[in-house]
């Protein structure tokens, strides 16, 4: 197939036409051309060797060297395939050197002295023994025969000087490998080193340098990303919102509150949360802070405690949701905008947080699920004694007058509106009088 607008074309029929079309088809042409079979005439007995007229073949580079490219952008592991890349370019250098190894023995004389390839029946012994010469050399080992003439001496310098080039450049393919591992992982698990380094240059360490990589342990073992935004904030927002929908939406349904909501409402839902991971023993929120978010909890347990902090009122569970009360404006609601509850963190805990601003964009645009939040809020106040009932009838009452004013405004505005609509029709009528009776008094004269 081939690329049209960023789309993968696979029509064979224009993939054909395009081929035939491209520059490509006739190099491939003169690569796959048998030019051996030119030893076959009977007038070229001196010209030595096959592998020279196999030449063409090496018109075929660019192509293996494409299909490495996109195999690499294609791989679920391209460090992988790097490495395994970088050991066939390695044998494929240590073969043609091998190959060179013995044309020249050949030429000049095989076993005629210690370092040329010695003379034997067996073509495979000869093989190994060019492949095991041409490995020393290339290593750089130096446990290589001594050399005889000018021309074993200059191939062997040659070698040892290609042998500098291969081995730099094989050290850093396989450090950029190295180092692309440890960016990859770094990129979406953030590393302890720099906050235990920070904690013990202030000072600080033991238990809470202990809690901090812990915390970093269960990210990578949970596969969960702080970052998980900052990834994803270079795609557009539908796609965002797509991604985000299949890695959360499956966990967000499990929200009571979200069960009974469409598949479009959620999914742009998804886009306002952000997902926190709180450890054992941590506070999410402390009683008398001022609230500016709400929780939904996705994975663990958390506890509502006293003020010791250790007696448990009440556990939450998975598809719960908290912090509620702080942000919408519950009437006769004493706590104002604070915390009315410790929650603590049993275990390690995954959460959904929603700011306050999100949550009145939401609550505005879906009034049944402000309805139901109002009547749990309601209901925890007063079980907590925190829930003025006076000041809840005082304000029931005067939004009831509000209310009624406000109808009669609307009552008075509607009649001034009509009163205005007719007094226009009456306007429209006597110009319209008035137009016609000059038109007959210009008539008359």
């Amino acid at each position: 197939g081939f690329l049209e607008d960023g789309i993968l074309v696979q029509d064979v029929s224009r993939t054909r036409r395009r081929y035939l079309c491209s520059w490509t088809f006739p190099r491939d042409v003169m690569a796959v051309l048998p030019t051996e079979l030119l030893y076959l005439l009977p007038g070229l007995p001196g010209v030595p060797g096959v592998p020279a007229a196999r030449a063409n073949r090496c018109l075929r580079v660019p192509r293996l060297f494409e299909a490495f490219d996109r195999c690499e952008t294609r791989t679920g592991w391209p460090n992988a395939f790097r490495v395994a890349k970088l050991m066939l370019y390695l044998l494929l250098g240590i073969h043609w050197h091998g190959c060179l190894y013995f044309a020249l023995s050949a030429h000049l004389g095989l076993g005629i002295d210690p370092w040329v390839c010695p003379s034997s029946t067996r073509p495979l012994r000869r093989y190994l023994h060019s492949f095991y010469i041409s490995t020393l050399v290339l290593a750089m080992v130096g446990d290589t025969p001594e050399p005889q003439r000018e021309e074993e001496l200059l191939f062997l310098t040659a070698g040892f000087l290609l042998a500098v080039l291969g081995f730099a450049t094989i050290t850093g393919s396989i450090s950029t490998v190295i180092v692309n591992l440890s960016s990859a992982t770094t990129a979406f698990y953030p590393e302890a080193g720099p906050v235990r380094r920070y904690l013990r240059a202030r000072g600080v360490g033991g238990r809470l340098a202990g809690r901090v990589v812990r915390w970093h342990q269960h990210l990578r073992a949970q596969r969960k990303l702080p970052a998980e935004w900052e990834v994803l904030q270079h795609l557009p927002r539908g796609l965002r919102a797509e991604v985000a929908a299949s890695v959360h939406l499956a966990a967000l349904q499990r929200v009571q509150l979200f069960r009974s909501w469409e598949q479009g409402v959620l999914r742009q839902l998804v886009l306002r949360l952000r997902p926190q991971v709180f450890g054992p023993g941590e506070f999410v929120c402390r009683r008398g802070d001022v609230g500016r978010e709400m929780y939904f909890i996705r994975e663990g347990r958390l506890a509502v405690v006293a003020e010791d902090g250790v007696t448990q009122l009440a556990v939450l569970g998975e598809g719960l949701y908290f912090g509620e009360i702080s942000l919408i404006n519950i009437k006769g609601n004493m706590a104002g905008n604070r915390r009315t509850a410790n929650i603590l963190s049993i275990g390690y805990s995954d959460l959904f947080c929603l700011g306050k601003e999100d949550l009145a964009e939401v609550l505005a645009e879906f009034p049944s699920a402000r309805a139901a939040m109002e009547a749990k809020g309601r209901e925890l106040l007063l079980r907590m004694g925190r829930l003025d009932t006076g000041a809840e009838a005082a304000a029931l009452a005067a939004e009831a007058e509000a209310e009624r004013q406000l109808q009669g405004l609307e009552v008075a505005l509607e009649g001034l509106q009509t009163r205005a609509a007719r007094l226009l029709a009456q306007l429209e009528a006597g110009a319209l009088r008035m137009a016609l009776r000059v038109q007959r008094l210009e008539g008359r004269l």
